[in-house]
């Protein structure tokens, strides 16, 4: 799934208070430190920046926890 899974994507995830929703703002292909979270990204495992549409807060996840909408 995380081939299919570009800039710019929206995409749905999970949280602990229920589903959302958001935009995909980057790929991330190597380490690299978010808003203070270590990411320990590669290109054989890649973590994408989503900005929630909601709150516009911004997070990284995994592309299995992603959904293309």
């Amino acid at each position: 799934m995380t081939d299919a899974i570009k800039k710019g994507d929206k995409v749905k995830w999970n949280t602990t208070q229920g589903k959302t929703s958001g935009t995909v703002k980057k790929k991330i292909t190597g380490p690299a430190d978010i808003k203070g979270h270590h990411v320990a990204a590669s290109n054989e495992n890649p973590e994408f920046l989503v900005e929630s549409d909601n709150s516009h807060a911004q997070a990284t996840h995994k592309g299995s926890a992603l959904k293309k909408k």
